[in-house]
C-alpha cells in the first residue's frame, strides 16, 4: 500500500471552470451514485500545465454496466477491456473502471468466478514468449490503476468529491521538473507494450519536456520491438500526432530516437519538403482549440505522402483494400481521395479555368478536402475566399445530384452502373411466354 500525496484545493491551480461541463456531469452523477469518480490522466496533467486538455477522461470504481445504468446516452465498447462512452452530441466522455495489471494464468489454471475482487475484464490469452502483453487487466483500485499507467505525469487523479489532486507515483514532482519518467522499470514496461516508447517521445516533444535517462537507454536498446506493435494501433498513433499541432516536433524526436525509420522506412532520410509540410499543418491546427473536423485522415496522411511522392491512383481496386507506408496500413480509399484532391488543387488555382467547369467543382466529393488543402499548403488565401464565396452562392445539390457526384471519380466522369443479366428468360423469349 503506497501512501499517496494529496494536494488540497487551496494548494493547486485546477478549477472546475476549466473542466468540460459534460465531464463534470458524469463525475457528479457517479459520485451521487456512491462511486469513486476521478478526472484522470492527461487531462489532469494539462490542466496543471495551464493547457487546454484534448480529452477529459474519467476513472471510476463503477463497473461498465453500472455506468450504463446511470446514463441513457452511454455505449459500452471494447473487447479486451470494457469502456463506457458517454455521448453528448459529437463529444465523447470516456469512462474506464479502475484496473490493475495481473500475471497471465498458467495453462490449466482457472479463475474463481465467485471472487468478485478478481472480475476479469476480458477473455485471457497466453502471454507471448517475447513478453508483450496479449491480454488485458482486471478491475482494481485507484492505486493499482495509477501503477498500471505508462508515465508518472499521466497518472495523476483529480477527485471531484474533495477537489484535491491524488498522486501515487511522483507525477507532481516530475511535472515540476518537466521530465518524462516511466512508472516501473522501462525495460519491462516497453517489452509489455512497445508503443510506450513512441508515446514517451511524443509527450516530450508536445510538452517540451526532457526524457529520463533510464527511459532513453531503454528505448535505444528495445526500439526494434516497435515492429511487433499492432500496425492498426501504430496508424492510430500517427494520426494523433498529425492532428496534435506538434507533428513536426514529434516526428523529429521519433527520428532522433531511431523509432521513426523502423516504423516508416520511407522517412529514414526526411526531406525538407516533409518538414515544411508538417510545419504548415501544425500552424493551421494551432489556430483551433480542438482538432477541426475538416482535418480528415486523408489530409493528415497527405502531409507525409505528398512530399514523399507516394500518392498514386489505383482504379478498379476495392475501397476496403489497404496499402502500406512502412508498417502503417493506410486505407486505399484515403489514398484515392488524396489523389483526387491533388488533381483538383491546380484547377482551383488556375486563373484561366472556364466558368462552366468552375461552377461544377464545388459539387465534387473531394472539393471540401481540396479547399482545406489549399488553406493549409496553398499560400493563396484570396483564392480560398473566392471559392468559399462561390460555394455559398451556388444552390445546394438535390439528393439525386449528390448521389451522382458521389459516384464520380477524380476526373468528374460519372461511373456507369453495370446492368446485370435478367435471369429466367431465354434469348428471344417474349414476356408472355415466360409468364406462361
Amino acid at each position: 500500500m503506497v501512501e499517496p500525496v494529496i494536494v488540497p484545493r487551496a494548494e493547486h491551480t485546477i478549477s472546475r471552470r476549466d473542466i468540460d461541463p459534460d465531464a463534470l456531469k458524469v463525475l457528479y452523477r457517479l459520485q451521487q451514485a456512491q462511486h469513486h469518480a476521478y478526472l484522470v490522466g492527461g487531462g489532469v496533467r494539462d490542466l496543471l500545465l495551464g493547457r487546454r486538455p484534448k480529452d477529459f477522461d474519467i476513472g471510476t470504481s463503477a463497473h461498465p454496466y453500472e455506468v450504463k445504468k446511470l446514463f441513457r446516452n452511454c455505449w459500452i465498447i471494447g473487447r479486451r477491456f470494457r469502456l463506457a462512452h458517454v455521448k453528448f452530441g459529437p463529444k465523447t466522455i470516456e469512462v474506464a473502471t479502475f484496473r490493475k495489471n495481473v500475471p497471465d494464468p498458467l495453462p490449466g489454471d482457472a479463475a474463481d468466478a465467485s471472487d468478485e475482487s478478481q472480475v476479469v475484464a476480458s477473455v485471457p490469452a497466453p502471454l507471448s514468449t517475447d513478453g508483450i502483453i496479449r491480454r488485458d487487466n482486471t478491475f482494481g483500485t485507484p492505486e493499482e490503476d495509477a501503477f498500471r499507467r505508462d508515465f508518472t505525469v499521466n497518472a495523476l487523479f483529480y477527485d471531484i468529491a474533495t477537489y484535491s489532486i491524488i498522486d501515487y507515483v511522483g507525477g507532481l514532482r516530475d511535472l515540476e521538473k518537466r521530465v518524462i519518467r516511466s512508472i516501473g522499470d522501462p525495460m519491462v514496461r516497453f517489452v509489455e507494450d512497445p508503443v510506450r516508447m513512441l508515446r514517451a517521445a511524443v509527450f516530450a516533444a508536445r510538452l517540451g519536456f526532457t526524457i529520463d535517462d533510464v527511459v532513453l537507454d531503454a528505448i535505444r536498446e528495445l526500439r526494434p520491438l516497435i515492429a511487433k506493435a499492432s500496425p492498426a494501433r501504430l496508424l492510430e498513433e500517427y494520426y494523433k500526432i498529425l492532428r496534435s499541432g506538434y507533428a513536426e516536433a514529434s516526428l523529429r524526436m521519433l527520428h532522433d530516437l531511431g523509432l521513426l525509420q523502423l516504423m516508416t522506412p520511407e522517412l529514414k532520410h526526411v526531406s525538407d519538403g516533409v518538414w515544411e509540410a508538417l510545419a504548415r499543418l501544425d500552424a493551421h491546427r494551432r489556430r483551433f482549440d480542438a482538432p477541426p473536423p475538416e482535418l480528415t485522415n486523408t489530409l493528415l496522411m497527405g502531409a507525409l505522402l505528398a512530399p514523399l511522392g507516394l500518392v498514386t491512383r489505383r482504379h478498379g481496386s476495392s475501397g476496403d483494400a489497404r496499402v502500406q507506408l512502412g508498417l502503417l496500413p493506410i486505407a486505399r480509399r484515403d489514398l484515392d481521395r488524396l489523389a483526387q484532391v491533388l488533381t483538383m488543387v491546380p484547377r482551383l488555382t488556375d486563373p484561366e479555368l472556364p466558368s462552366r467547369i468552375a461552377k461544377g467543382l464545388p459539387n465534387r466529393p473531394a472539393f471540401g478536402d481540396a479547399l482545406v488543402w489549399l488553406q493549409v499548403f496553398g499560400d493563396a488565401p484570396d483564392v480560398v475566399d473566392q471559392w468559399m464565396a462561390l460555394r455559398e452562392s451556388l444552390p445546394r445539390p438535390t439528393s439525386a445530384e449528390g448521389e451522382a457526384a458521389a459516384a464520380a471519380d477524380g476526373t468528374g466522369r460519372q461511373k456507369r452502373r453495370r446492368r446485370g443479366r435478367r435471369r429466367g428468360r431465354g434469348r428471344g423469349a417474349s414476356p408472355a411466354k415466360v409468364a406462361d
